[in-house]
């Protein structure tokens, strides 16, 4: 077991998918990244993704990915779940990387449906299967038919769940019935994936959350997962209200990963919010909006918390 997960809660309970901070040369800043997952744990975090999408993972050499999964577990290791995206549409890639990331001293797997090649579902069951049985680590399935064009069917999901390597689902598909309806029959840990529907996931039973927004909103989803831990629905719809700005300002103004560094940078996190084509940094205009919601979310300024 990793060093903050339980059989219940396998990745942590609040956990971000990193962005990969780059130079202004365009190389990956392993410093940044490193100081950037430091600065999570510190922030109400107990895992973190590295090489996931937000992490830019479509544009970062298989190299680049195996050195920041090294210096993270080297620097942060010790004292939080670190997950190291290793999903392609290649299974066979998806496997070298799996195992590269095992190397490395990943502490799980975040595995997501095959993208653009629209799989039947015999060859998502046979893909995951794939990747599950290269390493012995835990392994979270990324069910995010948006990017990938691919939902896994609930009967997928159910078949998957007998794999004793496959232990969670990173929830994006937006349909919290059919959530609920694997968690009904099946042990696998659910984790919202999508920052606007993080309390109705968890008051569905999810055990956590994996977010985009935690890159500046780690304390206040701590929060959240506490007040629905205890039972104060209350408490849990004020905290999930409070950050709806933010949820706003970094998932809708532009794409997830470009907001995420803006709001970094505005935080002071990161000195640049540089990313790689084809993605752009977020314009001038983009960040004034979001400076404003990050402030109305209390997030920045004088009022943060």
């Amino acid at each position: 077991m990793s060093p903050t997960g339980t059989p219940a809660a396998p990745f942590g309970r609040v956990v971000t998918a990193m962005v990969t901070p780059f130079r202004a040369d365009g190389a990956v800043d392993v410093d940044a990244a490193v100081a950037l997952a430091a600065h999570l744990l510190d922030t109400g975090h107990d895992g973190v993704v590295v090489n996931g999408t937000t992490g830019e993972s479509p544009t970062t050499t298989d190299d680049e990915k195996a050195l920041l999964v090294r210096e993270v577990v080297a620097a942060v290791g010790d004292r939080a779940v670190v997950v190291a995206g290793a999903g392609t549409n290649d299974t066979a890639h998806t496997v070298t990387l799996a195992r590269q990331a095992a190397e490395a001293g990943a502490h799980g797997l975040l595995l997501v449906t095959p993208y653009y090649s629209k799989p039947p579902q015999e060859g998502v069951l046979a893909h995951f299967r794939a990747a599950a049985d290269a390493t012995d680590l835990p392994c979270m399935l990324y069910d995010i038919p948006g990017r990938s064009a691919t939902a896994i069917a609930t009967d997928t999901l159910l078949r998957l769940a007998e794999h004793p390597r496959i232990a969670a689902v990173k929830d994006a598909k937006a349909d919290l019935f059919a959530s609920a309806d694997v968690m009904s029959q099946t042990s696998l840990a659910y984790y919202s994936g999508d920052d606007a529907l993080n309390l109705p996931h968890l008051a569905n039973g999810a055990v956590g959350i994996v977010s985009v927004v935690g890159h500046v909103a780690g304390r206040r989803h701590a929060e959240l997962v506490a007040a629905v831990d205890a039972g104060d629905l209350p408490r849990a719809r004020e905290v999930a209200r409070s950050l709806i700005p933010a949820v706003r300002g970094i998932m809708t103004r532009g794409q997830g990963a470009v907001m995420a560094k803006a709001a970094l940078e505005l935080a002071g996190v990161l000195d640049r919010r540089g990313v790689r084509l084809p993605l752009l940094p977020a314009s001038d205009a983009q960040v004034d909006l979001l400076r404003e919601d990050l402030v109305q979310a209390r997030l920045l300024g004088a009022t943060a918390a």
